[in-house]
């Protein structure tokens, strides 16, 4: 692909990150290619939907985000809106999403720039609600503590604006979950949980996550959910802290929505979506989770290593016990010959290149 516009978002806390956002803004004068920067706001401003950044912009074709999984999280906001590419330059510490080293941030725009990159789609959310969604008075306040102004609540796409039976749907998506979430740290939300339109169980929680196969790593993996294959389609519903005795996840097919209803006796409930808070919910409100129509397209320059980077990442191989066994790692089928007939349909390591 030829790029024509890129947009940048930069960890502006990071030294390295605004380094490599100099070398991307050098390569695109070399190429004549416009770059802006995206998603940038100071103490001071108020920070926009995802629609109207992009429009700001100038609807960049590749966004190329600098830190880590959370500017990953940022860019992606934005690229879904404008069905645009993905580049993660990689400054994090634990992250899974980002790709490119800072260092080889100029060879991997080249390559995107002649097209010799493999895309890879993820599967996101989004969302509808009972209700609009809006962050109480005196809570952007709390939230800006220490930190830039929250985003905005979703907007209401406008061809939705009255609920009727099926809610309003929201403009809005996430590439790792969607939370619903106690406000009070002494009081329990208390949800009902339907998986495919049906009433699976009460809960009363710390919290109750909607995650894609993207964010299994993330928050899910942390309240003990499994961890799914990012090429996978699947949609992971999972408790945190509940008070019953089925505490497990329950990963759902791509086309079963997930809904949580704040009951009756509940307080109040958060909803974040990718970790950033977007609104309030009220006892008798409801959200439902499910697969958004567009995919996020992200930027890869070889195959991924995902269970690599798993075992790297998690430091599987911390263990005693497999010190031993990893003193020479192979893998389970040699691949020094093109595979057997009945293996040809797997994803297997690619054969050695002699040169």
């Amino acid at each position: 692909m030829s790029v024509q516009r890129v947009g940048v978002v930069v960890h502006g806390g990071r030294p390295g990150a605004v380094a490599a956002a100099d070398v991307v803004r050098r390569w695109c004068e070399r190429q004549d290619v416009g770059c802006v920067a995206i998603d940038v706001w100071s103490q001071e401003e108020l920070r926009r939907d995802a629609r109207e950044e992009v429009g700001a912009a100038g609807s960049p074709d590749l966004i190329v985000t600098l830190g880590g999984d959370g500017t990953f999280l940022r860019g992606a906001r934005l690229a879904a809106q404008n069905d645009a590419l993905v580049l993660g330059v990689d400054l994090g510490t634990l992250g899974f999403l980002t790709e490119v080293p800072a260092d080889d941030v100029e060879c991997a725009l080249d390559s995107v720039h002649r097209g010799q990159v493999n895309v890879e789609t993820r599967l996101m959310l989004t969302m509808r609600a009972s209700c609009p969604l809006q962050i109480p008075e005196g809570m952007e306040a709390l939230l800006r503590y220490g930190r830039g102004p929250a985003l905005p609540p979703p907007s209401v796409r406008p061809e939705c604006a009255v609920a009727r039976d099926w809610g309003m749907a929201l403009n809005v998506t996430a590439l790792n979950d969607i939370v619903l979430e106690k406000l009070a740290r002494d009081r329990q939300v208390s949800l009902g949980v339907y998986l495919a339109g049906r009433l699976l169980a009460s809960y009363s929680a710390d919290a109750v996550l909607v995650a894609t196969p993207t964010g299994s790593t993330a928050y899910s993996f942390a309240a003990g959910g499994p961890v799914i294959s990012p090429r996978a389609d699947a949609i992971v519903f999972t408790p945190v802290a509940p008070h019953m005795a089925f505490n497990r996840s329950v990963v759902a097919a791509p086309d079963e929505a997930v809904a949580l209803r704040v009951l009756g006796h509940s307080g109040r409930a958060a909803v974040s979506v990718d970790g950033q808070l977007r609104g309030v919910l009220d006892p008798g409100d409801w959200i439902g989770v499910y697969a958004a129509p567009q995919r996020l397209r992200v930027v890869r320059l070889g195959p991924t290593d995902f269970y690599g980077r798993l075992r790297e990442r998690m430091r599987l191989t911390d263990a005693p016990a497999t010190a031993e066994a990893d003193a020479d790692i192979t893998p389970m089928w040699p691949h020094t010959s093109p595979p057997p007939d009945d293996l040809a349909h797997l994803r297997l390591p690619p054969l050695p290149t002699h040169g």
